[in-house]
């Protein structure tokens, strides 16, 4: 059995071989099908990786306090949350003080987001900067913002209100393209700041989040140099194991301190990196199910495609038909030789688009730097699902050319 088979399988590529346009042609709704779920597969694949890898920066422990609801609103924001009296530093030290689950609470301040700040040298300059006035605690807090460079800013630089800075990444060369930033003075809109340090670029971005332009001077310069300033966000850092409770008592202590009714919807809102990642996964989970949307209907076309060839292709050999079943070749053998033919077909384009995805792939890592990677599963299901294509497809073509009358197809002109 094996043996035929093998043999069947030997016909199959020589017809492959000998009809290579049309086999091409036949193919294509397969190759784009699956091509369509690899790809995407790949790509999503890249996402998480980049979302795990900037959970992990920010802290799997941690959890973001606003007085805003999560998610992107595109800048128009209700009117019940504009509304929102702003946290405060106050609200901060409470969180560290009544909520046993919580290990560390970092405050920091920024101004409206409708207003720009540039930093500037003689040498070089920065719009549309993170401007920050951040707490000592802040690089303890957010796992993103080591020193390369230099210091952080100190207990004793938000005390005295000093006016030192430390600059991103990304900032850094653009006002110092000579290096060596440490000790020398920036100008942030106008005012003089004496540079004591660099974070390092939070790893795991893409696009235009990969580039760090974070400037931070100390909370109470910060309040002291924009006194209308009252955007207070915070973060905090829960003791392992116990961020859902921490979550649970920021919420009380929040809700009690904000004056919440019973029954009330927050004024505020606590989001964690788990909750984060949980709606990434829903939105790629739409994606998935449009992906499978699209690909089935290539997947389709192909079928048919090669449903109708692999008829086409029992007529034209249907005096061979006749001289194998006069040999001694049974309907089952008939039936199988087609079947592999069929199958043989589509797992060629299920391989194709294989090669062709992890080239594209590869040449977007090389451009754009992307993680992305075709995961193996996607891979094996890209084969299966094409293999099977030729099988479903294939059966009544297969069918038909084994029910052939031997005296009559060899009578076949």
């Amino acid at each position: 059995m094996a043996q035929a088979h093998g043999e069947n399988l030997k016909q199959a590529m020589d017809t492959l071989r000998t009809h290579k346009l049309r086999s091409a042609l036949t193919v294509f709704g397969v190759v784009l099908g699956v091509s369509v779920i690899m790809l995407v597969a790949a790509l999503i694949t890249g996402f998480d990786n980049k979302v795990q890898e900037m959970v992990k920066q920010f802290g799997a422990d941690t959890a973001f306090v606003s007085k805003w609801d999560q998610g992107n609103h595109g800048g128009d924001r209700p009117l019940e949350e504009r509304q929102r009296k702003p946290l405060t530093l106050e609200d901060g030290k409470a969180l560290k003080e009544f909520c046993p689950a919580v290990k560390n609470v970092t405050v920091f301040l920024q101004t409206e987001w409708r207003q720009s700040h540039t930093v500037r040298t003689k040498a070089g300059e920065v719009t549309a900067i993170d401007f920050r006035g951040v707490q000592p605690n802040f690089g303890q807090v957010y796992a993103n913002a080591a020193t390369i460079e230099g210091r952080f800013l100190a207990d004793g630089d938000d005390q005295h209100r000093e006016k030192v800075v430390m600059l991103g990444e990304n900032v850094a060369p653009v006002l110092f393209p000579e290096g060596h930033p440490i000790g020398k003075d920036v100008f942030i809109d106008g005012s003089a700041f004496t540079v004591v340090g660099v974070v390092e670029k939070p790893k795991g971005g893409f696009g235009a989040g990969d580039e760090d332009r974070r400037v931070l001077i100390p909370y109470n310069t910060f309040k002291k140099t924009y006194p209308a300033a009252d955007e207070v966000n915070m973060r905090f850092q829960a003791y392992p194991g116990m961020l859902d409770q921490a979550v649970d008592q920021a919420t009380e202590v929040l809700r009690r301190r904000r004056n919440v009714p019973i029954g009330a919807k927050d004024n505020f809102s606590i989001g964690t990196a788990a909750q984060e990642v949980a709606e990434f996964h829903d939105i790629m989970r739409m994606v998935y199910l449009a992906t499978l949307a699209l690909s089935g209907t290539g997947l389709l076309i192909g079928g048919v495609g090669v449903m109708n060839i692999m008829l086409v292709s029992v007529t034209e050999r249907t005096r061979e038909i006749g001289i194998r079943k006069a040999i001694g070749a049974r309907s089952g053998d008939i039936t199988w030789q087609f079947l592999l033919e069929a199958m043989t077909l589509t797992g060629a384009g299920g391989v194709l688009a294989l090669v062709m995805v992890f080239g594209l792939v590869l040449l977007i890592r090389l451009t754009l730097g992307w993680a992305g990677v075709v995961p193996a599963w996607a891979a094996a299901t890209g084969i299966l699902v094409s293999v099977s294509i030729g099988l479903i497809f294939g059966v009544w073509p297969a069918v038909k050319a084994s029910k052939l009358d031997p005296v009559e197809a060899l009578r076949y002109e």
